[in-house]
């Protein structure tokens, strides 16, 4: 094995690089995994990137970063004898499933890859589950209409598994990129720049109005939010109802109670329970019984619906490139989000 390992890096000035250092060991509940691919998000990941551009530091300080990797264990610390060498895994978290050659990761932020699933497809089980979180918290049921704005990865999953849900989909976006990966999913497509969102939407819901839309994006997003309401399903005594589920970080600003009718409106953090528990994290499980779809068991479906080909993740990769041009391959999707979606470091 060798005994460094290359890793991408962000410092305080907002500059990434492609640094080398040793290989750490794995700790109590972690195993060691060499990374195969690995998968930059373009929302949360990069944004976090332009925020640090913005209010850059003094200090010179460079951090290791990334959250969603695929590779094979070749190495278990104490608490892990269970788990095989060589088996191949999806990992997740941050400073943990790290763009880089070699990761540590607590056990229960991984899971086997199945049979016919590549590593670059299991690199999308993070940003999958994040989605699958969301749409749980939305509560879907057959039928229903339902709107997504935005289309990131997580809001392309997001339109995928609501329809997997068996709901009526129609999807938003700006970006002709994005609107074509996901139209040959979906039951309808919306460019928001070029077409009136809301009347389209009516017509699609064929006058019933949505029952539940997706936010998927971070930002300011009042005016989408108030183009949302407006489209959801209005009872006779002039009450919006329905479910709206906030899953990007997004800004909003709007009045409740009689400004808001009688809308649910539901945040979606992250991946699932147990995530940023530690001892979850690292080998402690929660009883099924009570806390049924944790975040290890939210990956697993993932992976399952990718074998199955229900959801079809190839279709948003849109570059494949070697960990060391990890820089320009976030550059491109900083500044050209047109021109690129999910994209795929190889190491």
């Amino acid at each position: 094995m060798s005994k460094k390992r290359k890793y991408v890096a962000l410092d305080e000035k907002g500059v990434i690089s492609v640094e080398e250092e040793l290989v750490p060991k794995p700790g109590y509940g972690e195993i060691l995994v060499k990374v195969h691919a690995s998968l930059i998000s373009p929302g949360t990941e990069l944004g976090s990137v332009m925020k640090t551009r913005k209010n850059p530091g003094k200090k010179k300080k460079k951090t290791a970063f990334g959250y969603a990797n695929a590779g094979e264990v070749i190495d278990v610390g104490t608490g892990c004898k269970d788990i095989n060498i060589g088996t191949k895994v999806a990992c997740m978290g941050g400073g943990a499933a790290l763009h880089a050659t070699h990761a540590c990761v607590p056990r229960n932020l991984c899971v086997s890859i199945p049979e016919g699933v590549s590593y670059q497809e299991a690199t999308f089980a993070c940003l999958g589950a994040t989605a699958l979180q969301a749409i749980r918290r939305a509560e879907l049921q057959l039928g229903e209409n339902v709107a997504v704005l935005g289309l990131g990865i997580v809001g392309q999953l997001c339109s995928q598994l609501a329809k997997i849900a068996g709901c009526h989909v129609i999807s938003w976006d700006s970006l002709p990129l994005r609107l074509k990966k996901v139209e040959r999913i979906v039951d309808q497509v919306v460019n928001i720049k070029e077409e009136d969102a809301v009347s389209l939407t009516d017509e699609f819901t064929h006058g019933y109005g949505l029952d539940a839309g997706f936010i998927c994006f971070g930002g300011e997003a009042t005016k989408a939010f108030k183009q949302l309401v407006a489209c959801m399903k209005t009872a006779p005594d002039t009450h919006k109802m329905g479910r709206i589920v906030i899953v990007g970080g997004a800004t909003i600003s709007h009045e409740f109670a009689v400004g808001l009718g009688n809308l649910d409106i539901r945040s979606s953090s992250r991946t699932g329970p147990g995530y940023h528990d530690k001892n979850w994290e690292h080998g402690r499980n929660y009883s099924p019984v009570f806390v049924e779809w944790t975040t290890q068991r939210n990956l697993e479906e993932i992976l399952r619906w990718i074998r199955e080909k229900k959801l079809d993740v190839k279709l948003l990769i849109t570059d494949e490139v070697s960990l060391v041009q990890a820089p320009e391959a976030c550059e491109k999707l900083i500044q050209h989000p047109d021109q690129a979606l999910g994209v795929i470091l190889l190491s």
